[in-house]
C-alpha cells in the first residue's frame, strides 16, 4: 500500500504541472471503493487550483469543490501532457488543458470522491479523524507525548492507527522505531518523555528522507511521471529478516503485529 511518502512524492510529481488547468472531460472505468459523488458533467469546465495532501489523501482543489483521491492498496496516479489510450485498470481519467490525469488501480481499493468543500460531510467522514501531519509544524511534541501516554497498545500499532499521527505506515513505522531504538512491541504508555521525543524526531526524519528518495517501490509504485522510489534500498530493518543489522550485525527479526510483518533488531531495540 502506498504510504505517506509515496503519496507526497505523487503530489510533487504533478501538482505544478496541473495547476491552472481546465477540466475538459472525465471518464470513469469500473467502480472503485467509493462512488465519485457527482455527475461527470459537474466537473467539466472546472479549473484545478492546487493539489494538497492530508495523510494518504490527495486533495485536488477546484474553483468549485475538490476531489479527494486515495490510492488504496495498489493504485497510482499517472499524469501525462500527451493523451494515450486507456489501460485495462485505468478507472478514472481526467483530461485537462495541461495534460491527462489517470488513476490506475488493479485491485480497485482506491477512490476519487468529489466534495463541495472540506466541511462537506463527505470530506469530513474521510478526513475528520486523521491525526497530526508528521511533516508539518502541526506535529506537536507535547500532544504526541500525551497521546502515547493514553494508549496501552504496542507502539507500532499506535503509530499505524493514524488517529494520533497520520500516514506512518508499516514501512516507516518500523524504520522510525529502529532509529529511535524502541522495540515495536513495547506499550506506548511505557515510553518516557525522552524516548517519545526521540521517536517524534525519528518519524519526521524517516518520512522526510523517504520523500527525498522518491518513496519506496516494493512492487509497482511509481510517481505520476513514472519514476520509481529508492528508499527501500537503504532500509535499516524493513524487509530484511535474518539479514545482519547495518549497525550491530545482529540478525534482524520479524514478528506479526495486527496481520502486518514487523521488523526490528533485538540488540539495537532492546526495549
Amino acid at each position: 500500500m502506498p504510504e505517506l511518502p509515496e503519496v507526497e512524492v505523487t503530489r510533487l510529481s504533478f501538482a505544478d504541472a496541473i495547476a491552472g488547468a481546465k477540466v475538459l472531460s472525465v471518464r470513469l472505468g469500473k467502480a472503485l471503493r467509493w462512488p465519485l459523488g457527482c455527475s461527470v458533467a459537474h466537473l467539466l469546465g472546472r479549473t484545478v487550483l492546487a493539489v494538497r495532501r492530508r495523510g494518504k489523501y490527495l486533495l485536488i482543489d477546484l474553483d468549485q469543490g475538490l476531489l479527494l483521491v486515495h490510492l488504496g492498496m495498489s493504485g497510482r496516479l499517472n499524469f501525462s501532457r500527451h493523451p494515450s489510450a486507456a489501460a485495462t485498470h485505468d478507472h478514472f481519467e481526467m483530461l485537462t488543458s495541461r495534460g491527462t490525469l489517470k488513476l490506475y488501480d488493479p485491485r480497485r481499493f482506491g477512490a476519487v470522491v468529489y466534495a463541495n468543500s472540506e466541511e462537506d460531510p463527505v470530506a469530513r467522514k474521510l478526513l475528520g479523524k486523521l491525526g497530526m501531519e508528521p511533516l508539518s509544524q502541526d506535529f506537536d511534541l507535547k500532544q504526541f507525548q500525551a497521546g502515547l501516554k493514553r494508549r496501552k497498545a504496542a507502539i507500532k500499532q499506535v503509530l499505524l492507527a493514524g488517529d494520533l499521527v497520520v500516514g506512518v505506515g508499516n514501512i516507516y513505522a518500523s524504520e522510525a522505531l529502529f532509529l529511535a531504538s524502541i522495540r515495536p512491541t513495547l506499550s506506548a504508555a511505557r515510553l518516557s518523555r525522552a524516548r517519545s521525543a526521540k521517536l517524534h524526531a525519528a518519524i519526521g526524519q524517516v518520512l522526510a528522507r523517504a520523500v527525498a528518495r522518491g518513496g519506496s517501490t516494493l512492487r509497482d509504485f511509481s510517481s505520476a511521471t513514472g519514476e520509481n522510489g529508492h528508499f527501500q534500498l537503504e532500509a535499516m530493518v524493513y524487509g530484511r529478516p535474518a539479514q545482519p543489522c547495518r549497525v550491530c550485525g545482529t540478525a534482524i527479526k520479524s514478528v506479526r503485529q495486527g496481520q502486518r510483518s514487523t521488523f526490528y533488531c533485538p540488540t539495537c531495540q532492546k526495549a
